[in-house]
């Protein structure tokens, strides 16, 4: 499927650092994760459009996909480190993009919102970047999303499936901190998802909110 040309789905970034950085994601996240990367790009797009935000004026629209797109990449096998999923992931993305020439301080920026992405309370007040690629990855799993329309919604829905999204994500989350117990620290998402994840009824509260909002699981 032709990502940047799918009928009633918000365009993507058309540059080739855009380009190339979907294709990493691509080639090494499972398609679950994948898929959801592109959501929440596309919905950190629409949130922005919703609060009158402006490209090019109040955030970088490439930047806010290149965050968006590459927040789960410590989720792979080049991602997996010693430390927690979402650093490792902005460790990763920052030497991808600086691998491309992307300047210091828009490399900066991405790592921030990577890092941050699962951090509320703390990503609103690190500027729009930040905020969007939080909000835009937590609208991808049901919460905040009052300013998607039913058919855009089914559109993006159909070009990039959920494929149970969550409960992928808690899966690949787990197994990291599995053989990795340091990526798991005290207080941690990863910490969290592991504790449940081993307790009875084994089913994560990121799933069992993800299975009672608005997308499902």
């Amino acid at each position: 499927m032709n990502d940047e040309m799918t009928t009633g789905v918000p365009p993507l970034p058309d540059t080739a650092l855009a380009r190339r950085a979907l294709a990493l994601v691509r080639e090494t996240e499972s398609t679950a994760t994948a898929n959801h990367s592109v959501r929440s790009a596309l919905f950190a797009r629409l949130r922005a459009d919703h609060h009158g935000a402006q490209p090019g004026r109040d955030y970088d629209p490439e930047l806010l996909f290149l965050a968006c797109v590459l927040h789960d990449i410590g989720l792979t096998r080049a991602g997996d480190r010693h430390q927690r999923f979402e650093v490792d992931g902005a460790d990763t993305a920052a030497e991808f993009l600086t691998a491309q020439g992307l300047p210091t301080a828009a490399v900066d920026a991405v790592w921030e919102a990577v890092a941050l992405h699962t951090t509320p309370g703390i990503a609103e007040r690190r500027g729009t970047l930040c905020a969007l690629v939080h909000q835009g990855t937590g609208m991808d799993f049901g919460w905040d999303t009052d300013c998607v329309d039913d058919a855009t919604a089914a559109a993006i829905h159909a070009a990039y499936p959920r494929l149970s999204m969550a409960t992928t994500l808690t899966d690949e989350i787990v197994a990291q901190a599995q053989r990795r117990p340091e990526k798991a620290p005290p207080f941690s998402v990863a910490s969290e998802l592991l504790r449940e994840r081993s307790t009875p009824p084994h089913r994560t509260r990121m799933e069992t909110m993800a299975d009672a909002a608005r997308w499902g699981n």
